[in-house]
């Protein structure tokens, strides 16, 4: 094992254990807050900025009261706006963290020598990799429809030509497993490390998912150990950031008596808790994906002599 010597960032260059991982993840946060949450919080706050600003809007031009609903058509046209830009907020933000994915495994390939990035820097190391990343999120996209949407199809196709509830049962009860297993084996041979892969080593779509399924040959129950309880934390710590807000929110709306400024209290209650929950789960999530990838390139690689040479240290 490199001695203490050998970790000039924020994380000791050798194959990484648990404990490691997270200490590193928080460490790149920590002395990249602009590129990591910065950026994060940049892309919630936008995103959530267009169900607020219409609702601020909508309550102001028409009646969003239980009683006119029915009876005035714009209401019920202002009514579906809200929820439209909802819709478009919520995927203008999963497309802005897809770039702040890209941008963190940069942040943490630089974090791992010693250097910090800010916003601007991780920014522009993206340039030239942008158009392939949204073409590699589209493509596991189209994975994850196939698999669902042939699994679908066919649960269909079973229990309208079946004539007996038990075969529809037994179809459930053998296939169900199989779907989890292949949904597991999917996320982390196919679709786990591809995107840094594509930043860091700037090659295509199918080649970057080629190097995220070479690098989790052989390591892939502790890949998916490690990734199970990353979202397992985040997941827990998003509901702790949330529920607050969900909670407040409802209340807060209860307290006004004007039903426009109660639905406006409330969209803008929500949008803060999903910006806070954002600025923690999407930085450390995408830190512990690219520290994973930096990992498997160690172990199987010997990229940590390379790193080495990247910030001046000479192997012992």
């Amino acid at each position: 094992m490199l001695g203490a010597a050998h970790k000039p960032g924020a994380m000791p260059l050798r194959p990484l254990g648990l404990g490691d991982f997270y200490d590193a993840a928080f460490r790149i946060i920590r002395f990249n807050p602009k590129a990591t949450v910065g950026s994060a919080v940049l892309v919630a706050a936008v995103a959530m900025a267009i169900p607020v600003l219409v609702t601020a809007v909508a309550t102001s031009v028409v009646d969003l009261s239980s009683d006119s609903l029915g009876d005035d058509s714009a209401d019920l046209v202002g009514v579906g706006a809200l929820y439209l830009t909802t819709v478009v907020g919520s995927i203008l933000q999963y497309v802005g963290l897809i770039f702040v994915t890209g941008m963190i495994a940069h942040v943490t390939a630089a974090a791992a020598i010693g250097r910090r990035l800010s916003l601007g820097e991780a920014w522009a190391a993206t340039r030239g990799s942008r158009w392939r990343l949204l073409g590699l999120t589209a493509v596991i996209g189209l994975i994850w429809v196939g698999l669902f949407g042939v699994y679908a199809l066919l649960s269909v196709v079973l229990i309208v030509l079946a004539g007996s509830w038990v075969v529809v049962l037994v179809w459930f009860v053998v296939t169900g497993p199989a779907v989890v297993a292949a949904t597991w084996w999917l996320w982390i041979r196919v679709t786990y490390l591809p995107v840094p892969a594509l930043m860091i080593e700037r090659i295509g779509v199918f080649a970057a998912i080629g190097r995220g399924y070479r690098l989790t040959r052989r390591q892939f129950w502790r890949t998916f150990g490690i990734a199970l309880l990353t979202v397992v934390v985040t997941s827990v710590a998003s509901q702790i950031i949330v529920v607050p807000f969900a909670i407040i929110g409802p209340l807060a709306s209860l307290a006004v008596s004007d039903e426009g400024a109660a639905v406006l209290i409330l969209v803008v209650v929500n949008a803060l808790g999903t910006v806070l929950a954002t600025a923690f789960v999407a930085p450390f999530t995408s830190a512990v994906s690219s520290l994973q990838y930096l990992d498997q390139r160690m172990r199987k690689e010997a990229y940590d002599v390379e790193l080495m040479t990247q910030a001046g240290i000479t192997a012992s």
